[in-house]
């Protein structure tokens, strides 16, 4: 089965850190660039990071520069989010989807694979 498989979500402290795990299943990730994108209920989904096929290339939305770090292995078939510094505003659920590759900020073009999402959640 095709698939892409999200966690380590779960309910952090202001100034706590979480990383996200996003495992392929069934496809290689070296073939894709993955993208993260988080969403509030009620507002418009948002585009996090993104990581190219090979690795070398990131990117980030403002909101999250210097406080959030995207990678993957692709022996492993696994990217990851790293998110330092967690504010309340954070909180939202966390999806990783496979594309095509990376615009400005995000994924670009065509998304192939999408995972189900994970809960974030930041408050004291």
């Amino acid at each position: 089965q095709l698939q892409l498989v999200e966690s380590g979500g779960g309910l952090v402290q202001p100034g706590g850190s979480l990383k996200l795990s996003c495992a392929a299943s069934g496809f290689s990730l070296d073939l894709y660039a993955i993208g993260w994108f988080r969403q509030v209920p009620g507002k418009e989904r948002e585009k996090v990071s993104c990581i190219s096929m090979n690795g070398i290339m990131t990117n980030y939305g403002d909101s999250v520069k210097g406080r959030f770090t995207i990678s993957k292995d692709n022996s492993k078939r696994t990217a990851y989010l790293q998110m330092n510094n967690l504010k309340p505003e954070d909180t939202a659920i966390y999806t990783c989807a496979a594309g095509a590759g990376c615009g400005a900020v995000g994924l670009y073009g065509d998304i192939h694979y999408w995972g189900q999402g994970t809960q974030v959640t930041v408050s004291s």
